[in-house]
């Protein structure tokens, strides 16, 4: 066995291999090319999906002949005018996006610099280079990518299908245009224009307009500044979810991510609001000096890693936090969207009956005598009456002080089916689930308790002894303190071993503290927190909230209702339970004549 050196085409195609995966990877590189060359307008063009072509326009500054040449060579770069690879102020910086994507498909490139009247034209194919020829060009570059992974047909077979890569194309131009607001974006696709955002400094409304106008209306703005590191951005209410992270869009430095720190921050700051199932929708960024953070550890800079992930992650939790408290007693619209998309017209006879008949009145009969048939009309039915709690009925008959109906939930004027508060503000209608909001009532009680005199402790008359490999004991050990306060008391216990010492009193002397040490350990070595002792507590505290809340089934009287709503108008996430579900659904008088069609 010897050792050769690889021909410089197949260490292009390897290259390729780790930079291009997909059509949305060339594009990506591609598209953060004209970024970098301060384009203000950027077209891309796909056939197939992008497996047959790849065209990207934009106007920016361009190349002039040697420029142009030097391009499509490995390492060769404009981005980078110092060898320090931590100072990195581009998108792009390593040279090998267009010299990866020419060795495994057909491009020609047309480019004329600024202020210059000559354009010139390059081919390459399968990583051979042409001479450069003079072409017709406005100032910008053009770059045309013909049958990607024609030299590599074994990388086809993994393609998925032309509507899944297009998909992927659109995701990927979808967050560069999040992050750029003030470039215009088009996406065409075998000849239809299926992505048109024009430039514009609103960068709020580009969130918006990408993001759905309902995420605009059920967003909270994230403004928050740590030890230099700014984070800005959107983050939905806690009942506007989805069912997967897909629709969380993370960026650093202006550079979309997917990171696992970034992904638990979220995660970590929406726990005590949102079931486990579900994840908000956030649109975050994060501006931190270059120094700070490096880009280059993964081949297509998808993740980064911070010099101090603390700060970052305080930064977002904390932001986070905040907002959900500042906005928490708010209900998203959708959930009053879905409850009038629930009405439905009533269903019987179109015209009232006679008293005592069962035929309907003919069509001129209203006019013949209006009196007769408005009786009619209002006279009471069986299937219609109404049976009301004596205390809802006197709630609905009692007089309401104009300050009750001028606070936010307004004041209760009766309970049906002894579950469902209805209450009446200055906008309209109010429905109250009582269980669930004084669930949340109680829960945020309980824990305010714990955060005035700490989380009280029980000392274990033997320790517990677990057994963990030597580098997940040294990293759990690191989080002694903060464990501490939530009232886990640990030790060192020889090497590789933890001696728990004592436990939170609320998880008892019977809890599995094997299981309980081992999942923490495994929390930290991934997501570097130990969030999940404090996640397991308030899981605890939220079952005993639900068992000690209002329970459905019980009749309230008017004063008992109004003061349900007065506790939640002071108590921070009341507009959703311990499990994610909005405790109130309010529907504006404009939407309640919009059913009986008087508007």
């Amino acid at each position: 066995m010897f050792i050769r050196y690889l021909p410089e085409t197949l260490i292009n195609q390897i290259a390729a291999g780790e930079v291009i995966e997909r059509p949305f990877a060339a594009v990506k590189e591609l598209v953060e090319n004209s970024i970098d060359a301060g384009a203000s307008r950027i077209e891309v063009s796909l056939g197939n999906g992008g497996k047959a072509m790849i065209v990207v326009s934009d106007n920016g500054k361009g190349m002039d002949k040697d420029d142009l040449t030097a391009a499509v060579d490995r390492h060769a770069t404009s981005k980078l005018p110092s060898d320090d690879l931590v100072d990195i102020k581009h998108l792009g910086f390593r040279g090998e996006a267009l010299a990866s994507i020419a060795a495994v498909a057909r491009i020609n490139i047309q480019s004329r610099a600024a202020d210059t009247d000559e354009a010139w034209g390059i081919r390459v194919e399968g990583g051979q280079k042409f001479e450069p020829t003079p072409s017709a060009h406005p100032e910008g570059t053009q770059i045309e990518v013909r049958d990607l992974f024609f030299s590599t047909p074994a990388r086809l077979k993994f393609l998925k299908t032309d509507r899944a890569e297009f998909m992927a194309v659109k995701d990927t131009l979808t967050r560069l245009a999040m992050a750029n607001p003030g470039i215009s974006f088009r996406l065409i696709h075998d000849g239809k224009n299926s992505l048109n955002l024009p430039g514009s400094d609103d960068a709020q409304g580009r969130m918006a307009a990408i993001l759905g106008r309902e995420f605009g209306e059920n967003a909270m703005v994230i403004e928050a500044e740590r030890e230099g590191i700014m984070l800005s951005g959107l983050a939905s209410l806690p009942t506007y979810h989805r069912a997967t992270t897909q629709y969380q869009y993370l960026f650093v430095n202006g550079r979309a991510v997917r990171d696992k720190l970034l992904h638990g921050c979220i995660r970590a700051a929406y726990s005590d609001v949102l079931h486990g199932g579900r994840h908000p929708v956030v649109a975050l960024f994060i501006n931190i000096p270059p120094g700070e953070v490096d880009v280059n550890v993964h081949p297509a800079k998808a993740e980064v890693r911070f010099r101090d992930p603390g700060i970052v992650r305080g930064l977002i939790i904390s932001a986070l936090k905040h907002a959900l408290h500042e906005h928490g007693q708010q209900a998203s619209s959708s959930v009053s969207s879905a409850m009038l998309g629930s009405f439905k017209p009533a269903n019987g006879p179109s015209l009232p009956l006679h008293r005592g008949s069962s035929s309907p009145m003919p069509s001129g009969y209203a006019y013949g005598n209006l009196a007769e048939s408005v009786h009619n009309a209002y006279a009471p039915q069986g299937s219609m009456a109404v049976d009301m709690a004596p205390q809802a009925k006197s709630a609905a008959h009692e007089d309401v002080r104009e300050d009750q109906q001028n606070f936010p939930l307004g004041a209760a004027r009766g309970q049906i089916h002894e579950n469902y508060i209805i209450a009446q503000n200055e906008n309209g209608l109010v429905v109250v689930d009582q269980h669930a909001a004084h669930e949340r009532l109680v829960y945020e009680r309980f824990k305010a308790q714990i955060s005035e005199r700490g989380v009280e402790k029980q000392g274990l008359l033997t320790p517990e002894i677990v057994e963990l490999e030597e580098s997940e004991a040294e990293r759990l050990l690191k989080f002694s303190e903060e464990l501490s306060k939530l009232g886990l008391d640990i030790d060192a216990f020889g090497a590789g071993a933890i001696a728990v010492q004592a436990v939170p009193a609320l998880l008892g002397t019977q809890a599995n503290l094997q299981g309980l040490i081992k999942d923490l350990a495994d929390e930290i070595t991934e997501r570097d927190t130990a969030q999940g002792l404090e996640e397991r507590l308030n899981e605890i505290l939220s079952t005993m909230a639900c068992h000690g809340s209002v329970r459905s089934g019980r009749r309230m009287n008017a004063e008992e209702m109004n003061a349900l709503l007065r506790q939640m108008e002071e108590t921070p996430l009341s507009g959703q339970c311990n499990h994610g579900r909005p405790t109130y659904v309010e529907l504006s008088l404009k939407d309640i004549e919009r059913l009986f069609g008087r508007r």
